[in-house]
């Protein structure tokens, strides 16, 4: 369905349509990327979480897991907190600084990323190879990273 039909609006310019499209398309991703992490008991933002510290490879500090968040958070803390609770990461505070603390996945939270990972890349739940080629999606990656510049 064009952008067009579905928020029913005319637009100014070709630009304006396009930046509406984009906020339009990134509220509808969002909103099946929330359907799908409900049923793994994760927002998206703790998904996030976990996968940031799963590429780190070891400890690394709430800050670093903060400037790598995809959508930054006031709540990162909390988040973490829920992370924790249900054993998906580990929390050690720094020796020589007790105001910073590490964080880590546990093994519990890679299996999770796991299971996820695998019913992601189903056919039941891609939501964007059902749509796009690949030559297709690599072309709207780098129409997206020239609009950030």
């Amino acid at each position: 369905m064009k952008i067009d039909d579905a928020i029913q609006s005319k637009f100014q310019s070709p630009w304006h349509r396009a930046i509406v499209n984009v906020r339009y398309t990134s509220n509808y991703f969002a909103t099946k990327q929330n359907k799908f992490m409900a049923e793994y008991g994760l927002s998206i933002a703790q998904f996030n979480i976990l996968r940031i510290l799963r590429g780190a490879k070891k400890s690394i500090s709430v800050n670093d897991v903060k400037s790598r968040m995809v959508e930054k958070s006031p709540n990162t803390t909390r988040l973490m907190d829920k992370l924790f609770d249900k054993g998906l990461i580990s929390r050690v505070r720094c020796e020589s600084d007790r105001r910073v603390v590490f964080v880590e996945i546990t093994v519990a939270g890679l299996t999770l990323l796991s299971e996820i990972d695998k019913e992601f890349n189903s056919d039941r739940s891609n939501m964007i190879s059902s749509s796009l080629s690949q030559e297709e999606a690599q072309q709207l990656s780098d129409l997206l990273d020239k609009m950030r510049g």
